[in-house]
């Protein structure tokens, strides 16, 4: 008895129903021939409800559903779900199909409205759009079913509790892994670079093409052929590429729904793969006050998965980040010259001068690659048009900070420091851009 009436719900259409009923009880006190119409009105309507609880509750009405989700959802991306419901009863059915989503997304009122036919089954689609790393627990699947009349919904509750967890961005990674190992540079945000330095791997003698360094032309077989030819090299591989994500509290602001830290966390899983698929070598280092973690590089694509697992795990401290103690952790633990992608952030000048004498020293020995953010929304604010003094007051404070940004850059690349500076929706597209400008130009 308890089950059933916990699972029995009274519709709005019952309210307005008896409502009427009782205002013409009401009006009944002073016009009497409204009386047996009212009470006759209130027989049928019990008649009603009643016939549709037995509907409703009848041993062979049966309604199913089944929640299709990936083994793990991809962080900051838009990532389908399916629901497969299914009526097993003899008639049509009204649905209301509510999801319970994880707490995270905040999304209490998540339904769906659909009619079933007897024996009908439907897909219901949506998209979640995760912004926090975690693991996400889905609750049941409740289905609220009423007939033609919609006096009485009967719950169906569908146990499908499940814990997905919310990694870093599994879909723009296989995304870019298209755009940059097809052969098919006119994507938008991959350049198609000409090749200015070599190795020492040579591959083969070729014909000359405009464009070609002048430097490898093999004089020996131009000889020969009476025509210029010249030496071909392979791209260098097996380099070491080392994601280094400061997780301290410079990387805690929020843009578009994600941190800095999580727009860094989704650019190195990209990166990692970009560089294993070119047979590099790539690892990753995490730091703030204190050491986080550390993988060393390695070429196997097996490793890519303990580069997902480590980048999960990363969470931001509110503390300053301790540079001395990362370029002692990168003198230790990284053998041999690398490329490494610094991910922090400077918000002035003073910051960067703290800890510019250490990045030159890593500099120094490995090519750094110094990665900070764009403030969008001052940049965007300053070309705004002013209104009045307290406007041009405030946009001339914005212009400061964006004209400190590009003090930064030229502190920077006064000692040989490469640089990128990104807004955080285009962090992927520039680190890419550079990791293969770096290698086409045989810097790595």
């Amino acid at each position: 008895m308890r089950k059933f009436f916990g699972n029995i719900y009274i519709t709005n259409r019952f309210f307005f129903l008896f409502g009427i009923i009782a205002l013409l009880f009401v009006i009944s006190f002073t016009l009497g021939l409204l009386f047996p119409i009212a009470q006759a009105l209130i027989v049928v309507a019990m008649a009603l409800v009643l016939a549709e609880v037995f509907m409703l509750f009848n041993p062979s009405v049966n309604v199913t559903a089944n929640r299709v989700t990936t083994k793990v959802l991809s962080l900051g991306s838009d990532n389908h779900v399916k629901i497969y419901v299914q009526n097993k009863f003899g008639l049509k059915l009204d649905l209301n199909v509510v999801d319970e989503m994880p707490s995270q997304l905040q999304k209490r009122d998540f339904n769906f409205n659909i009619t079933l036919l007897p024996g009908e089954e439907q897909i219901i689609n949506y998209v979640l759009h995760p912004t926090l790393r975690g693991e996400y627990q889905f609750g049941k699947i409740n289905i609220y079913a009423k007939t033609a009349l919609g006096f009485i919904e009967r719950r169906f509750p569908v146990a499908a509790e499940t814990m997905v967890p919310v990694y870093p961005s599994i879909i723009q990674m296989k995304e870019f892994e298209l755009k940059t190992m097809a052969r098919i540079a006119h994507f938008h945000g991959v350049k198609k670079l000409r090749r200015i330095g070599h190795s020492y791997e040579f591959e083969q003698i070729k014909n000359y093409v405009r464009g070609d360094d002048m430097r490898t032309i093999n004089w020996k077989a131009t000889g020969r052929q009476a025509e210029i030819m010249v030496n071909q090299y392979e791209e260098e591989r097996s380099q070491q590429v080392y994601n280094v994500i400061d997780n301290s509290r410079n990387m805690r602001m929020p843009f578009n729904g994600l941190s800095l830290l999580d727009h860094a966390i989704n650019t190195s899983l990209i990166i990692s793969n970009t560089a294993l698929q070119k047979q590099d070598r790539t690892g990753l280092i995490t730091f703030s006050d204190k050491q986080g973690s550390m993988l060393k590089a390695d070429s196997s694509m097996s490793h890519l998965r303990k580069i997902l697992d480590g980048l999960y795990h990363v969470q931001d401290r509110n503390f300053e980040a301790n540079y001395e103690m990362l370029y002692h952790s990168i003198r230790n633990f990284v053998k041999g010259r690398s490329l490494l992608f610094l991910y922090t952030n400077f918000e002035s000048f003073y910051s960067l001068e703290r800890v510019l004498p250490i990045l030159r020293k890593i500099n120094m020995q490995h090519l750094l690659v110094v990665i900070f953010f764009e403030n969008t929304e001052i940049s965007d604010y300053t070309t705004n048009d002013c209104k009045n003094v307290e406007d041009i007051y405030h946009q001339t404070v914005a212009q400061k900070f964006v004209h400190e940004k590009y003090q930064i850059i030229q502190g920077l690349r006064q000692f040989g420091i490469q640089i990128i500076l990104s807004r955080p929706e285009d962090l992927s597209i520039n680190t890419i851009n550079k990791y293969l400008e770096l290698k086409a130009r045989g810097l790595i």
